[in-house]
């Protein structure tokens, strides 16, 4: 395959047996297609987990190879109004699939992005050509889709991969590839995608693109994220007392990551549970995270707000 494909397509799984972390979900998609009369599906859950590879993943072990001639991919973040219900959505619903006996399939993703009028008019379709067609709905969010949706569809809820899960696939792209990372490098990818593959693959990409010896600095410096030991040391100065100092140093790990204010603010409320304080100091410093955050979000200015928290972490 050509070098410059990107990974996360490279290493899309292409069958159930390759889809990682949610074995329950496969293990049910399988029966379902053994069976080849799928109800209509929801996909929820965060990015990155596997909600279209899946989707991908029926679409070819029902139709084969040529899948794409009874399988329509629409992302309603894109087109998002009544229209693509109208015209795109029930042009292809209405005709009966090609070459085969099987329905054909929708895959609507993010379709927690479609308006409220787009959703009533999908409703509607769903109804109506249940005949020749079955919807795969992909969303993060399944409180944003109307309850006529959501009861006409079989709910699936997809969670983040777990630690063995990451490695697994890890392990895989570093057989391909050829790399060698070490194992604290490993822990660091893990903690910075946070469970999505996705950013994973993109990540690692990234820095093999630099050196195919990959070590947790490397992945530091590629994600923009702050050694958890550097916001430690920064955390233990305030609360000890030492404000200009703990700020100083902030304020230096912010300019060498090229960290924003709310990257520093979550990298700061993960490492205040490891502080040698007591519980209700812990709960008062999480507290002042949030309304930081919120401040930020805002549009306050961040090193003011930064400091901001600092000093109150200082304060006895």
């Amino acid at each position: 395959m050509n070098n410059s494909t990107i990974w996360t397509e490279r290493f899309r799984p292409k069958t159930f047996e390759e889809v990682k972390g949610q074995d329950a979900i496969v293990s049910r998609m399988k029966a379902l297609v053994k069976l080849k009369n799928l109800p209509h599906l929801m996909f929820a859950g965060p990015a990155g987990v596997g909600k279209s590879t899946l989707a991908l993943v029926i679409a070819r072990e029902l139709f084969g190879e040529s899948f794409r001639d009874n399988f329509l991919e629409l992302n309603a973040s894109d087109e998002r109004g009544i229209d693509v219900v109208r015209e795109t959505i029930k042009n292809f619903a209405r005709t009966k699939s090609i070459g085969t006996d099987t329905h054909k399939i929708i895959f609507l993703d993010e379709c927690d992005s479609l308006t409220r009028e787009a959703q009533q008019a999908l409703r509607r379709t769903m109804e109506n050509y249940t005949k020749t067609t079955r919807f795969i709905l992909s969303c993060n969010f399944s409180t944003k889709i109307i309850d006529p949706i959501q009861s006409r569809c079989s709910v699936f809820r997809f969670k983040p991969l777990k630690k063995e899960d990451i490695f697994e696939v890890l392990d895989n792209i570093i057989k391909e590839e050829k790399l060698d990372i070490n194992d604290r490098a490993k822990e660091v990818l893990f903690e910075v995608c946070e469970g999505d593959v996705r950013k994973l693959q993109n990540i690692l990409q990234s820095c093999a693109s630099i050196d195919k010896k990959i070590t947790d600095n490397i992945v530091h410096e590629v994600v923009s994220y702050a050694k958890p030991k550097e916001v430690k040391d920064v955390l233990e100065l305030a609360v000890n007392g030492n404000f200009t100092k703990a700020r100083d140093l902030l304020l230096k790990m912010k300019l060498e990551y090229g960290l924003s204010g709310l990257d520093v603010v979550k990298q700061i409320q993960k490492e205040i549970i490891s502080l040698k304080v007591n519980d209700e100091k812990k709960l008062d410093m999480i507290e002042k995270c949030g309304e930081i955050e919120f401040r930020m979000v805002e549009g306050s200015d961040e090193f003011v707000q930064l400091e901001a928290l600092i000093a109150s972490f200082s304060m006895k």
